[in-house]
């Protein structure tokens, strides 16, 4: 395997990727050069509380540091979003500092968003009652009212990205029974300080429910109806150092540093420019129902995903086989699409995830088909490789094998 470099800086998009074991220590030296001086910490209350891993961001920052924010959860609330406005304006924070997994990532991006969108809270579910079209984008054509920097702890690849919803209404509270959410594209990070050191003080349960999700982020880029070979080289690599990786960090195989290096590297890699596709529409459409986490449905239904989409098309089996060390010569495309769903299975299996859809309690078989028939109409199935077909019928025969 080729060796990883001690540290780095790349510039993605406007995002000044900074990784390296103890780069957070001159996370409040680069916003100074920035003209930045307070940033206001957001995270969830469980980061909050780990001092191994919030002691080197302060110390970091330094006298900059003007408060954390720990009210983040998993479900992504809009309402914890204004909370966060109101602390940062309290504190007079200028920058904003999301550390964690994608729920804190995300709320603080769409922060800066609502930030620059102007409606209030009340005003943003009148509009989420009036529909989709009144409720529309935050801040279209708009950037974030203020700046943001990524400190991510876990692998779900949150970190370089625009994305992330907020839940507007839960499933209970809205007029159609199904979720509300709201998101706007335009906030990027201006910086990202992967440290290794950082995640390896999250729990190794926490960095194993991430883990599918971010190794998913490598799969379906690569198969993208709209991959290209940047694209490719990208994804491919990242997979190439998940694969070996992610069950040394995250699951029960010997690691170490260099293990947690390599996965570090890897997670960012395949964010880089991925192309969510069909793995993701498969969590958007338990998410519809369930409050259920998405590395969970992602655990389950990658290999089964897979083995459908190879079953109709080709959806870039050879490349994916590159990253994922299966051997391609002189051998035939079925043989290699086995080894390939074999292959992601193996990944997923040495991590203590779910294997199964009947094995997560949120789940109920008799909910498969209203469930296929969200995956077959959500938005990221538009990127599914050329040729498929993705009916309701096909999708819910992925789901009975996940089953």
């Amino acid at each position: 395997m080729l060796p990883i470099a001690d540290s780095f800086e790349h510039v993605h998009r406007g995002c000044e990727i900074r990784y390296g074991r103890g780069r957070v220590a001159g996370l409040g030296d680069w916003l100074a050069e920035r003209g930045l001086d307070d940033a206001m910490i957001v995270c969830g209350s469980n980061t909050g509380a780990n001092h191994a891993l919030m002691d080197p961001i302060r110390e970091g920052l330094g006298d900059r540091f003007a408060g954390i924010f720990d009210g983040t959860t998993p479900d992504k609330r809009v309402e914890t979003a204004y909370d966060l406005l109101d602390a940062r304006a309290e504190a007079g924070a200028d920058v904003l500092v999301a550390v964690g997994g994608g729920a804190s990532l995300d709320v603080a991006r769409q922060a800066t968003l609502l930030a620059a969108d102007g409606r209030d809270l009340d005003e943003l579910r009148a509009d989420a009652e009036a529909g989709g079209d009144a409720l529309g984008e935050l801040a279209p054509e708009r950037g974030p009212a203020l700046p943001f920097v990524v400190v991510p702890t876990t692998f779900a690849g949150a970190d370089v990205s625009t994305g992330g919803s907020l839940e507007v209404f839960a499933a209970d509270e809205s007029p159609t029974g199904q979720p509300v959410n709201v998101s706007g594209s335009g906030a990027w990070p201006i910086a990202d300080v992967a440290d290794p050191a950082l995640f390896e003080t999250t729990p190794t349960s926490v960095l194993a429910g991430s883990a599918m999700n971010g190794f998913n982020k490598g799969i379906e880029t690569t198969y993208a109806r709209d991959a290209d070979p940047v694209s490719d080289a990208a994804a491919v690599h990242g997979l190439r150092l998940l694969a070996d990786a992610l069950p040394r960090v995250a699951g029960d195989e010997p690691g170490g540093e260099r293990a947690t290096d390599r996965a570090v590297v890897g997670s960012l890699l395949v964010q880089l420019d991925r192309k969510i596709s069909v793995i993701h529409a498969f969590g958007h459409g338990f998410a519809r129902r369930y409050d259920v986490q998405q590395g969970a449905i992602h655990a389950v239904v990658a290999p089964h995903a897979l083995a459908y989409l190879f079953d109709e098309v080709d959806a870039s089996r050879r490349a994916l086989a590159a990253g994922l060390g299966v051997r391609t010569d002189g051998r035939d495309d079925a043989a290699i699409a086995e080894d390939v769903v074999a292959a992601v299975a193996a990944v997923r299996d040495a991590l203590d995830v779910p294997t199964r859809l009947r094995d997560l309690p949120e789940t109920d078989e008799d909910d498969l088909p209203a469930i296929a028939e969200f995956v077959a109409d959500d938005p990221p199935m538009e990127r599914a490789p050329a040729g498929l077909d993705a009916t309701a019928e096909g999708v819910l025969g992925v789901l009975r094998a996940a089953w």
